[in-house]
């Protein structure tokens, strides 16, 4: 397999790195994540104006027909710069839209996410699924002329209160964790029904539970089969993993050379800490990670894009993230101690990247529920 990146990859990382540069440095990042809002306007229209938003969108819908592996050099740069700004919500939600809408609605909602005017977030997430995308009790009842009306609560809903529209998933048969009757219902945020409780997370992020009270949709915010999106969400819940194991690299990466080079400026009895081989070992151990990290991020891009097999592509998935997931926690906790007590300094980048590896080990399943759902897909 060949991991090096093509000529419009390598254009397209080095607009980001100049972007990140100039734009988003750790105190303006600081002064976003401090805000009311949580993210910046700005920021995201600048993000749009480097084609960003439409990276991953279908070229019919304004978009350039991008794939994971083609979003591997955003995903570094957000990883990296620690960027708040919820791309990653917003590509999920669109890829939903993408593959699961009718013409009609693809057209309705995807030029606007191309060019940073619309932005859309995937509602399914509730309380004790732990996990498991088929554990829904959000209810859909079915009413006159192809309408539902919906009732149920999602929890912690990446940017709910920054977006326009929500994409829910919802039970229109069958009981809670069961593969059959889940459909996706386009709901806007400001619609009659609808309540959000604004959250911060614990990196920084924003998010929002969301309760779902007699809310009444038409028939034509109903995305794909009204009980049969289950294969959908999991292929795209995949393709969401695949480029959170992408922003993983790009975060080690940073936790990496912030420590190395606080081990080469820190001066105990005289010398340069990093002058210490018992420091310069767990300094080795810590680039393993980046490395290993880094493949497996590729091979999952790869598998999503590529891999027509559903079981192959998940079984690919699944053990990247339980290898990116264990390099999180690893790197996370080795920069902090290495650092010593000022590593848990709010002042300090490093602390900041210590909470978003230890939330991306968790984001879209953690390790021992992608190490079971590796080992269930058997060879």
């Amino acid at each position: 397999m060949n991991f090096d990146a093509t000529e419009e990859q390598r254009l397209l990382a080095a607009s980001i790195a100049r972007f990140v540069e100039r734009d988003y440095a750790f105190e303006r990042r600081r002064t976003i994540v401090a805000s009311p809002e949580g993210m910046s306007g700005d920021v995201w229209r600048a993000m749009a104006d480097l084609g960003l938003a439409a990276l991953l969108l279908p070229a019919d819908c304004g978009g350039f027909g991008g794939g994971a592996v083609d979003a591997i050099a955003v995903m570094e740069a957000i990883g990296e710069a620690l960027v708040v700004e919820p791309w990653l919500a917003v590509a999920v939600a669109g890829q939903l839209v993408a593959r699961g809408g009718d013409e009609r609605q693809r057209q309705r909602l995807l030029p606007g996410v191309a060019d940073g005017t619309r932005r859309l977030a995937f509602a399914h997430a509730e309380a004790d699924a732990r996990h498991d995308p088929a554990c829904v009790a959000t209810r859909a009842v079915a009413g006159e002329g192809g309408a539902f009306v919906l009732t149920g609560d999602k929890r912690a809903v990446p940017a709910a209160d920054a977006v326009d529209t929500l994409i829910v998933s919802a039970r229109t048969s069958g009981d809670a964790g069961s593969a059959e009757g889940i459909g996706l219902f386009l709901v806007e945020r400001g619609a009659p029904g609808v309540s959000t409780r604004a959250l911060r997370m614990l990196d920084g992020t924003r998010a929002a539970d969301v309760a779902l009270d007699g809310v009444r949709v038409s028939a034509d915010a109903v995305l794909g089969a009204p009980g049969g999106a289950l294969p959908l969400i999991e292929d795209v819940l995949d393709f969401a993993t695949a480029l959170v194991c992408a922003e993983a690299v790009g975060a080690i990466r940073s936790a990496n050379d912030a420590t190395l080079d606080y081990l080469k400026t820190r001066r105990q009895f005289g010398v340069p800490i990093g002058a210490f081989q018992a420091l310069q070992h767990r300094m080795v151990d810590l680039a393993i990670e980046l490395e290993q990290a880094k493949s497996m991020a590729s091979l999952a891009c790869a598998a999503v894009d590529g891999e027509r097999h559903r079981r192959r592509r998940a079984r690919v998935v699944s053990g990247a993230k339980v290898r990116i997931a264990d390099a999180c926690r690893r790197v996370s906790q080795e920069s902090i101690q290495l650092h010593g007590g000022i590593g848990m300094s709010d002042e300090l980048k490093v602390s900041h990247t210590f909470r978003r590896l230890t939330a991306i080990a968790q984001q879209f399943g953690d390790a021992d529920h992608h190490l079971a759902r590796f080992a269930a897909l058997g060879l």
